[in-house]
Formats: structure tokens, sequence, C-alpha cells
């Protein structure tokens, strides 16, 4: 899925440098989607003690991913990428434009442009801020899936309410009181739509199995892992999305489903993300979860081709300013 019109002049290379989370893959690829550029995923795997080092150290000297030719443009995110990052600027000849999706840590020099959220508290004239980041939930992609819905979800009944559980993370863990309640508002929720229910590595099992036997009973829709994962297709059918607040990057993408989210909130929320799902419930994209339905209508929020058009902006100055400067 491309952006509607190319963004990036034709041939730019591009990398995508990250350790391999699929929380920081997902950024990456959906800015590159949104720029219509084909680029290689270069995954970094630094040894100690340069791993302990990031973000403020160099890089790993014997790092396979880091490789010439270098590209036109990298696109990086996660501690241990910034030092990565870093080295291709330096090893290019400061040639490649380089682009760091959330705060690196070490201030806006880490990069020729930085994206944050706004509960990020990095800023200066090379960083974006935005509320929501780039992810791979694009307009196109939810036309389609609508266009051509999972038969796995299509029978079910409308009004349908796709459920996306998150669970542990290193930030703190998803208590069974948590998990309790969770559970108590998805059963009330289930007497109003139709369940379609996610789960993600990080979820408890004991919450895994609780979900799956809730749908069993209820005549949901449970994704046990079998057959094409229905992310996307969940979201474009869903008419409510309930969503756990554990991973802003999840909240995010279902705000650009176009419908209600309902944020669970567990009692151990990160305190980081809360400045961003405040934002959002002022949006009116965000609401709090009560087991309810909710009816107010909601327009899709997504920055992803904001930000994309940002990045193509500053890219065309920087290789317009080289231009100038091998020209003398």
């Amino acid at each position: 899925m491309a952006s509607l019109s190319p963004l990036l002049p034709a041939g730019t290379t591009a990398w995508l440098i990250t350790d391999g989370k699929a929380g920081d893959l997902a950024p990456c690829r959906g800015l590159a989607e949104a720029l219509d550029v084909t680029a290689e995923e270069r995954v970094i795997a630094p040894r100690p003690p340069f791993s302990w080092l990031a973000p403020r150290g160099p890089a790993d000297p014997r790092e396979r991913a880091l490789t010439p030719p270098w590209p036109d443009l990298a696109i990086a995110t996660g501690r241990r990428a910034v030092p990565a990052l870093r080295a291709v600027k330096r090893r290019s000849g400061a040639e490649t434009f380089t682009v760091f999706l959330r705060d690196p840590r070490i201030g806006p020099r880490a990069a020729d442009l930085i994206w944050v959220p706004v509960h990020d508290r990095l800023r200066g004239a090379n960083v974006i801020v935005t509320e929501t980041g780039p992810h791979l939930v694009s307009p196109l992609r939810l036309a389609a899936a609508r266009d051509d819905p999972d038969p796995r979800l299509a029978g079910l009944p409308s009004p349908r309410a796709a459920v996306l559980v998150g669970g542990d993370s290193r930030h703190g863990r998803f208590p069974e009181a948590d998990a309790r309640a969770l559970l108590a508002g998805l059963e009330r929720l289930a007497g109003e739509a139709s369940l379609m229910i996610t789960t993600s590595r990080r979820t408890p099992e004991p919450l895994r199995a609780a979900l799956a036997e809730l749908a069993r009973r209820r005549g949901g829709f449970f994704w046990d892992g079998s057959g094409e994962n229905p992310y996307l297709a969940m979201l474009a059918l869903a008419d409510t999305i309930v969503a756990t607040a554990d991973s802003a990057n999840m909240v995010t993408e279902a705000c650009a489903a176009g419908v209600p989210v309902l944020l669970f909130e567990p009692q151990n929320l990160y305190p980081r993300h809360r400045p961003l799902f405040e934002a959002l419930k002022r949006h009116g994209t965000v609401h709090a979860f009560d087991g309810r339905v909710e009816s107010l209508p909601s327009k899709p929020l997504d920055m992803t081709l904001a930000i994309a058009q940002a990045v193509a902006n500053a890219y065309i100055g920087h290789r317009d300013a080289l231009a100038r400067h091998q020209a003398r």
C-alpha cells in the first residue's frame, strides 16, 4: 500500500534501523510506506558493552548490519539504534539523511530530524511533535479490509467491538485485579456488541484463557494465533474499539479506524503515557471504558501522512543543500 502520490524522488534508498522489536519496527514501516519508499530493514545486535552504553555510547564496530553502500535516508527507533544511526551519518560523510522516531535521550542532535509524541518532552527546531505517530493502519489498508472482509469476522452481528489486549511490559505488570475488571467490562459489552478479541505475546496466560472462554460463550471471535492475523480486519470492521492502555502504539493505531476508542487503563498505567491519552480524550477519539458502546461519532485521527510529508520536505532540502555544496 502506498501513499496517494510519491513524496520522495524516484530511486531514493532507505534503511530502517532497529533491534528488531515489533513495537519499533511498526512505526518505521508505517513511515516508509507513507513515503512510498522501499526500505531495507537493518536489524542491529550490538554486543556488550556497546549495548549497555546506548544511546550515548558508540556503535559496535563489528555491527554487521551497518555496511555500505549507505542509504539516502535512514529511519531508526529504539535506544540501541541511536549509536547505529549516528554511525551511518558519520560513515556516509554526512550524506545520509537521518530520522529518529521518539526521544533518543541524547538531545535533538541525535538525528537530522526527530519525531516525538506529545508525551515526550524533547523539543527543537528539527523536532516534529504530533499527538499520534506513524503506523501501518492506513486509510487504504482499512478500505481494502472493508471491501474484502475477513470471513471469520464478517458473519458476526453488528455492532462489532474490536478488543485489543496487551499485558505485562517493562513498565509494569498487568495484575489480576485489572484482569478481573477488564473481563467484567467485556462481559457487559458482550450484551451490546459482538466481541472480536486479540491478545499480544505480553498477555498473561490466565487472562488469555479467560478471554477465549468469554468469546466462545458469548458467540464472539478470539484469535488463537492460527490463520492470518485479523488485527487490521478487526479495526476495519469495528463499530467501536476497546484497547488496553499499556501500549501507546496500539491505542494510536486504533484511533486511525474512525470509530470511538474505549480505553481500559490499568492501575499501574505508565506515567509517560498519561499526557498522550488525555490529549486523545480531549480530541474526542478516546473515551474511558465502562463496558458500554460509545454512541458519539468519531473521526479518524492519523498523523502518519503529515509526518511523512515533513520528513520528505526536510529530506529534499537536505539533498538540495548537498547538491549545491558539491557543485562548488
